[in-house]
């Protein structure tokens, strides 16, 4: 399939359920994959990824809910809740600091080049799953439930959370996009 095949597929599916088309297994051998064949900057493989399945992923969102204090619609959160897994995007900002020593005429650029990484591996996961029928949305609960995600799965206070996406078998297509005019936001100079 074609990269911008994949493009066209992808879109955010809010309407998850837990019943997959696929294994888990393939799933996880997808964002393995992926994760390998993203470029990042200076090859700093600054991405890290957490995948929540089964009641991890219930707990995820219980506590998501929780830590918002009710602050947050209960049936927005249950609609997450009700994907079959959530991958929690991160970096590591220990490789980001590493670098900014080692290159510090580029040192204020490195947290955006792990930034820049972290979204070409979102949407090329995103992408993946789609082409494998698997729906996903992409959510920024980030920082509020920072503290409580990396105590959740024990992770290092340096994995910085950058997104959160769940993913599950689709319900419900999500309605037909408007063309845009692309030639408001794409010039073309020769």
């Amino acid at each position: 399939m074609k990269i911008y095949e994949g493009l066209k597929l992808r879109r955010s599916y809010y309407q998850l359920n837990k019943e997959l088309p696929v294994s888990t297994d393939e799933i996880h051998a997808l964002i393995n994959e992926v994760t390998e064949l993203v470029p990042d900057a200076f090859n700093m493989k600054s991405a890290r990824v957490v995948v929540a399945l089964g009641d991890k992923q219930d707990d995820l969102w219980n506590g998501i809910y929780d830590v918002f204090d009710g602050k947050v619609a209960r049936e927005k959160v249950d609609g997450f809740k009700a994907a079959a897994g959530t991958i929690l995007y991160f970096y590591d900002e220990d490789v980001v600091r590493g670098l900014q020593e080692k290159f510090a005429v580029y040192a204020e650029n490195f947290p955006v080049w792990a930034n820049q990484a972290n979204g070409m591996l979102q949407i090329n996961i995103w992408s993946a799953l789609r082409e494998l029928g698997v729906g996903a949305n992409i959510q920024h609960y980030n920082p509020v439930i920072d503290d409580f995600v990396h105590d959740m799965f024990g992770l290092p206070e340096n994995w910085k959370l950058v997104a959160q996406m769940p993913f599950g078998g689709i319900v419900i297509e999500p309605a037909s996009k408007d063309k845009e005019n692309i030639a408001e936001r794409v010039k073309l100079y020769e």
